[in-house]
């Protein structure tokens, strides 16, 4: 592991006994960075979250890659710091990647509706491999799709298979390999 300190001047300044934050540079992705995480996010420590997270995008990382496997609990204040994250770097010409999520947290994301917003991979190879590769993911897949809701027939996105709730009708859906759309 990198100083956290020599990544981003000052960053060990803050603590937080519920949230552990760690750096280590991503080598083969440009002004890329792994973010590990051990704890909880939830409405009392997301600001300490938001301003540790600032501080990486502000020392030049754009590409945050971050390391959920020992993330216990996630709220929907800790999802909507995630958003915000992607909002700021998206215009930058960075991207957020999620991974080795734990089920549990997985979950959160998928019931609120933003699992299909995040870039999630299952391991490091994964997630450089989605920069490396221009934030395409590989092979043949007909994703990002844009599907209806069986239910109410709102237009939605899908940038993967899964199970999704529908932001229109809150109806749980699930979508295969192949794009087809189901019932929950």
């Amino acid at each position: 592991m990198d100083s956290n300190n020599t990544l981003v001047p000052g960053f060990d300044n803050e603590r937080d006994d519920s949230l552990s934050i760690s750096l280590r540079k991503a080598e083969n992705v440009p002004k890329g960075v792994f973010i590990y995480l051990s704890g909880y996010i939830d409405t009392y420590n997301s600001n300490f979250f938001q301003k540790q997270i600032t501080k990486i995008i502000d020392a030049g990382f754009i590409n945050l890659i971050f390391n959920c496997s020992s993330l216990n609990y996630v709220s929907s204040t800790g999802i909507g710091s995630f958003t915000v994250f992607l909002k700021v770097v998206k215009p930058k010409g960075g991207d957020v990647v999620l991974m080795e999520i734990q089920p549990k947290v997985y979950e959160v994301f998928q019931l609120l509706g933003f699992s299909q917003f995040f870039n999630i991979k299952g391991s490091a190879d994964e997630a450089i491999a989605f920069f490396t590769s221009g934030g395409e993911t590989t092979g043949d897949s007909i994703f990002p799709l844009v599907v209806s809701c069986p239910v109410c027939n709102k237009r939605l996105r899908a940038t993967k298979s899964g199970r999704f709730r529908c932001s229109g009708c809150h109806t749980i859906i699930a979508i295969n390999e192949t794009g087809e759309v189901f019932l929950g």
